[in-house]
């Protein structure tokens, strides 16, 4: 056989072992190195930047409401104390990282007459009790004269004190109102557990608290209500030391309340 022959024979042979495999199903033909499939390709196209991504974006989990939580939080005190422990425990409200101290209330939760304040000023702010500065000392004079005292044992002459905020604002500034909205649910659960016969409202904050309109000098001495109480606004005693003048309209809201009572 010559050189041809054996050559086309080969060829068959080969073409012949080319068509069984393509019949088998091999579609590719095997090298001597071994295959890395994990490894890219060399100009592999790079993926783009600053296009849009096919992903869709988690959601956005929507931040918790204050007011949502205060409101779960003094719904669940079932005492003063534990009222207190919620309010102290209440980390959402900013003016609480300024603060030296919560202050709660003070006087004898028994009482007939609940007086409700603004907020703590630096005095209150370091003693943790509310009115304890000059105001305060005004203010236990005036009740004094119609004989209610906040250390009273008696419910009867007893006065119990507390203030919207139980933080100082900074600057003894006005607190907001969406301060005011976020401690509403402690104060109304405050006022609940305490269940006096008459609230008096001692300045523009308590009134704004609790009826939502401001203007206490023209809201003083007129009697509403609120929270299902008899509400008497009263002139804060601060403005009663800087206008010696308002004392008398105070004495007359002082007599309305002593009439009242009885």
């Amino acid at each position: 056989m010559g050189i041809a022959a054996e050559i086309a024979e080969d060829w068959d042979a080969a073409l012949a072992a080319l068509a069984w495999q393509i019949e088998s199903g091999a579609d590719e033909v095997i090298g001597d190195a071994p295959v890395n499939r994990y490894e890219l390709p060399v100009g592999a196209p790079k993926p783009l930047v600053g296009k849009a991504s096919s992903v869709a974006p988690a959601p956005e989990i929507p931040a918790a409401d204050p007011v949502e939580i205060a409101r779960y939080l003094a719904g669940r005190a079932q005492s003063l104390d534990a009222l207190r422990a919620a309010l102290v425990g209440f980390d959402l409200c900013e003016l609480k990282k300024g603060a030296r101290n919560t202050v709660f209330a003070d006087g004898n939760p028994k009482a007939r007459v609940l007086i409700l304040g603004e907020a703590p000023d630096a005095d209150e702010d370091r003693e943790g009790r509310p009115f304890v500065g000059r105001a305060g000392q005004l203010l236990d004079r005036m009740f004094a004269a119609i004989g209610l005292s906040r250390t009273s044992p008696d419910a009867a002459t007893a006065l119990y004190i507390t203030n919207v905020m139980p933080w100082r604002p900074p600057g003894n500034r006005d607190p907001e109102p969406a301060e005011i909205a976020m401690m509403l649910p402690f104060v109304e659960r405050h006022i609940a557990l305490v269940n006096p016969d008459v609230i008096v409202a001692v300045g523009n904050t308590p009134l704004f608290a609790l009826t939502g309109t401001k203007g206490i000098l023209r809201a003083r001495g007129n009697w509403s209500r609120a929270l299902g109480k008899p509400l008497l606004p009263m002139t804060h005693p601060t403005h009663l030391l800087r206008n010696p003048a308002a004392k008398r309209e105070a004495w007359a809201d002082l007599l309305s309340l002593q009439a009242r009572l009885r």
